[in-house]
């Protein structure tokens, strides 16, 4: 809508994982480097966690768009399947022709080990991508694990990449799925871009999408703004940065300041914005209620086993009051 009027190609902030747009902060960068040495070094298995809208979609397509033609690989963006469906899916993506004997779990792991022996033989490489993997099953990371088996003497047939929110963390250390947990070598968090990298992310998406010259401008309090509404999360940043410039459109200006950010931060809502924090706050007053109520049951037992002796005290502190 507002393109034409900022000499702009497309809309810089879209919320899809376009790859093109992908700013490389040395957090995104640290993640895209264990990646491909992951996958290079045949590590078989790769966690890369980070908060929602942190980017860990855009890193895996664009992963996806700069794999080497020797690498082989299969996306899996619906995490709520069957272990069954997810051996389907798998095939599926590599183009395994399915089998007339049946479409149990053992033909597809078969159909799979006998396309991964080949592909290997012939100096190639295979991975898997799954997106939202903190939606997994037990069942399902268990046959991801399964998967892992698949392996020569000396090298692992297939790597497999799990793009996940942190509470992916806390499924693998529980007791069912302790073995996936020590089998992962190669894992990554992404960390909120800080004030600077909010600038130069900005910066970064009006470049891609701008024509030769541009005729928009942030200012310098404009940019601190979207951080400190942000908080430095991409999506959040993409969010703003789009109402904002519906804000700027509609009142034909060509740059975007501070106040304009505010407006499109109240236009968007502040709930949404503040949605994670507002949970975090939760949990923290929860916690420090729990802390005063254990500190009051302390002294209450305390009391308790000493009631005897506090009895006896007072007549004692009343009388020294007296003198």
């Amino acid at each position: 809508m507002y393109t034409l009027q900022f000499n702009l190609r497309e809309n810089p902030f879209n919320l899809t994982p376009d790859p093109r747009y992908l700013f490389l902060s040395p957090q995104h960068r640290g993640a895209l480097d264990h990646l491909i040495y992951g996958i290079i070094e045949r590590k078989g298995f790769i966690v890369i966690t980070g908060g929602i809208g942190t980017g860990k979609t855009t890193i895996c397509r664009f992963l996806m768009s700069v794999l080497d033609e020797s690498i082989d690989s299969a996306l899996i963006f619906n995490p709520f399947i069957s272990d069954n469906e997810l051996l389907q899916t798998i095939n599926q993506e590599f183009g395994i022709s399915p089998t007339t004997e049946g479409k149990t779990k053992k033909h597809y792991i078969d159909s799979l080990n006998e396309f991964l022996l080949k592909n290997f033989a012939s100096g190639r490489n295979a991975v898997i991508l799954i997106d939202e993997a903190q939606n997994l099953s037990p069942s399902v990371l268990e046959q991801i694990r399964m998967l892992s088996n698949l392996e020569t003497e000396k090298e692992k047939l297939i790597q497999i990449v799990l793009f996940a929110q942190p509470e992916l963390q806390d499924l693998l250390c529980t007791a069912s799925l302790k073995q996936l947990n020590e089998r992962i070598t190669v894992r990554y968090e992404l960390e909120p871009l800080n004030q600077e990298q909010v600038h130069d992310y900005i910066e970064h998406r009006l470049k891609v999408a701008r024509e030769s010259n541009g005729n928009l401008f942030f200012s310098q309090g404009a940019y601190k703004t979207v951080f400190d509404y942000s908080k430095g999360i991409p999506r959040r940043i993409n969010a703003i940065c789009d109402r904002a410039l519906l804000i700027a459109y509609t009142k034909d200006a060509r740059s975007i300041d501070k106040k304009m950010i505010k407006q499109a931060v109240n236009d968007i809502g502040r709930s949404y914005l503040t949605k994670e924090n507002s949970s975090s706050k939760k949990k923290n007053n929860f916690l420090i209620f729990l802390l005063i109520f254990l500190i009051f049951l302390f002294f209450g037992l305390v009391i308790t086993m000493n009631w005897d002796y506090i009895i006896k005290l007072f007549p004692n502190i009343i009388s020294i009051s007296d003198l």
